[in-house]
């Protein structure tokens, strides 16, 4: 059986739906398929937030601000590390695609526009989101898409997954082949958009492209569907040799390779001083625990040892620097050593560094250095100014870390207009890509810019659409 449409968009999450919500508004007829049993993709994990500058709610707010602006802090916070052809649209009609949702009925959280924190901070404030994360932006696209599926604009086939690309003797993309109502299915349309998302959830296809151990906080469906169906037909990919974890997470007690972020350790030095050193597996200390850019912290990561790294502090830093971890008292964090997966305490630094897997003289070598530190008042070793106190009071504890992937940043190679490319740079006619399936390289450099993870999706998805349905390929 072979169907027709004018769209196919593999991928029903965030670029997925706002492209097919614009196409279907332009006239098209598409058909959504998605490999889960929901809609949503990513929109069901992520904070949701997204950055636009010029927005109704900035005016609201008194806030000025221009792409111009926006794309300055861009610059300044990846250091120029992105693709100037994809972020400039971006920054330009960003402010669009957030006035129309607040059009559609989106909510906003009562404190945006704000600015946060979390990572290298913008100087204006121009970070929305609403008070259900993700979430909040899935109920107008839902509401959105069930219109244009009531009046037979859009299908939407879920539990499908697409097995091929198909293509003609020139290599353009003619449509696909999707397994649908346990049915092999031959669907054809002049355009293919390719939505599904990064592949932070597979750790053999992250061990091949990025070379690292996978500690995942990804989606489940981040498989790299997407990357590996344009890597079939001869696509290229961009961004090989970047990575940035997010900054530590302890193991997860039930399942390995994942993390638990309702109990996350506060690592950030804006959140909470730290009274703890860091170190690696051979006990030694390598980034400045003090750091307040937490990119910088995140940066250095990639540097260490499997992405694993212990805190090493003492009983009265548990009592003094509080929480150390996000819903713990100090009583949780002495109940929890040894019970809980990577938390571990002793009495003595030899036992610890026995029972958690670090190097025992490495360990002491380094705690007598920064004892030596504390005394002095002068850290020369890594430039660290806190220097609250020695860590000598026993019990003492270590809490295993792992550089955390949410993102990918690896992904299809494409130019400025969604078409994926050949390595050669040509283009692979009828095939687009939007979305966290481009890599995050394209839009963020090797850091991360507050909103510029669904904002550069959902606008490349929108634009994509709209050139579509004027007859613009």
């Amino acid at each position: 059986m072979t169907v027709t449409w004018d769209l196919i968009i593999i991928g029903a999450g965030t670029a997925g739906l706002a492209a097919g919500i614009e196409a279907a508004d332009g006239g098209l007829k598409v058909l959504i398929v998605d490999k889960d049993s929901r809609m949503g993709g990513t929109l069901h994990t992520t904070g949701g937030h997204l950055a636009g500058a010029g927005t109704r709610q900035q005016k609201v707010h008194g806030i000025e601000d221009s792409p111009e602006l926006f794309l300055e802090d861009i610059r300044r916070i990846t250091r120029g590390l992105f693709r100037e052809d994809i972020i400039r649209p971006v920054v330009e009609h960003a402010h669009e695609f957030i006035d129309w949702l607040d059009d559609n009925g989106f909510v906003f959280a009562p404190e945006t526009p704000r600015i946060i924190y979390g990572h290298e901070p913008y100087e204006i404030p121009r970070t929305h989101y609403g008070p259900d994360a993700g979430v909040s932006i899935l109920a107008v696209f839902k509401k959105l898409l069930d219109a244009h599926v009531e009046q037979g604009n859009i299908e939407v086939w879920l539990n499908s997954p697409v097995t091929e690309l198909r293509t003609d003797a020139e290599g353009s993309v003619v449509g696909i082949s999707v397994i649908h109502d346990n049915a092999d299915v031959d669907v054809d349309a002049p355009a293919t958009l390719i939505a599904t998302g990064g592949f932070g959830n597979d750790p053999e296809l992250f061990r091949e492209l990025v070379g690292l151990p996978l500690v995942s906080g990804s989606h489940p469906t981040s498989t790299g569907d997407g990357i590996l169906l344009g890597q079939a037909i001869g696509a290229g990919t961009q961004g090989e040799g970047v990575y940035l974890p997010t900054f530590g997470g302890l193991p997860h007690p039930t399942s390995p390779g994942k993390v638990q972020w309702e109990e996350r350790p506060l690592l950030t030095a804006t959140e909470r001083l730290p009274w703890e050193i860091y170190v690696d597996r051979d006990g030694q200390r390598w980034v400045r625990e003090d750091e307040m850019s937490i990119d910088a912290k995140e940066r250095a990561l990639v540097d260490v040892p499997e992405l694993t790294f212990w805190t090493i502090c003492d009983d009265l830093a548990v009592d003094e620097s509080v929480p150390m971890v996000v819903n713990w008292t100090p009583a949780d964090v002495r109940a929890k050593a040894n019970v809980r997966a990577g938390v571990h305490k002793a009495d003595s630094l030899e036992e610890l560094a026995r029972i958690a897997g670090i190097d025992v003289d490495g360990l002491l070598a380094t705690v007598a250095r920064y004892n030596s530190a504390v005394d002095a008042g002068i850290d020369s070793e890594l430039g660290r100014e806190f220097l609250p106190a020695r860590i000598e009071k026993a019990p003492f504890y270590a809490m295993r870390n792992h550089g955390v992937t949410l993102v990918t940043f690896i992904g299809l190679d494409v130019d400025g207009q969604a078409h994926v490319r050949r390595p050669d740079g040509s283009i692979i006619k009828g095939l687009y890509a939007a979305g966290e399936v481009i890599g995050a390289t394209a839009t963020t450099g090797q850091s991360f810019c507050s909103g510029m993870l669904i904002t550069p999706g959902v606008v490349h998805a929108r634009l994509f659409a709209q050139r579509l349905a004027q007859g613009i390929t």
